[in-house]
């Protein structure tokens, strides 16, 4: 049996893609497939190595080492994003590793489109992503866009929301865990 194929079922049995159509799940590359787990359910992203190699390749290493699991989302702003990957839950931290250069495209942001957040500086991303809701669009070409949800998208939605413009969310949800597909046990 064809390995991508392989693992995509097995992942399917085990961590539940019944939601995404057979074709779908065949597709999923589980060097560039990551699933977060909330606690309304798990959302698989594909990542998009081909639009933004180096983000794509610093979400994986950050996911390697478990960083991501228990960080909470500190900014979600309904209709609009859901904001996660500061270690200190306010917006202003990152990782230890280096800051990126932008990788910008004009592949445009839709609803389920997954981007890295930065401060003023286009090189300035570091572990901070986001996941959009409606009304991205405009960050087309902005924002370095590296990946988009192919299942999951009822429980981004579930995600507590932030109150007033900046969307900072008090005893906000988090991520319980975040894995590469291929590493899921």
């Amino acid at each position: 049996m064809h390995r991508k194929l392989f693992a995509a079922l097995v992942f399917s049995a085990s961590f539940g893609l019944a939601g995404l159509p057979a074709q779908a799940q065949a597709q999923l590359d589980p060097q560039n497939t990551v699933v977060l787990e909330t606690k309304d359910g798990k959302v698989t992203i594909r990542l998009r190595p081909d639009l933004a190699p180096k983000h794509v390749a610093q979400i994986k290493a950050l996911t390697k080492q478990g960083f991501y699991d228990g960080i909470v989302f500190h900014r979600v702003i309904d209709g609009f994003m859901a904001q996660t990957g500061d270690p200190t839950g306010t917006g202003t931290g990152k990782s230890q590793l280096p800051n990126l250069p932008a990788e910008f495209t004009q592949t445009p942001y839709k609803v389920g489109s997954v981007g890295m957040a930065r401060s003023s500086s286009p090189d300035s991303a570091n572990s901070q992503f986001f996941i959009c809701y409606e009304g991205c669009g405009p960050l087309t070409g902005q924002y370095t866009l590296f990946g988009e949800v192919v299942s999951g998208m009822d429980a981004v939605r579930k995600i507590k929301k932030g109150s007033g413009q900046g969307g900072m969310v008090s005893s906000p949800d988090k991520i319980i865990s975040m894995r590469l597909l291929a590493d899921a046990k």
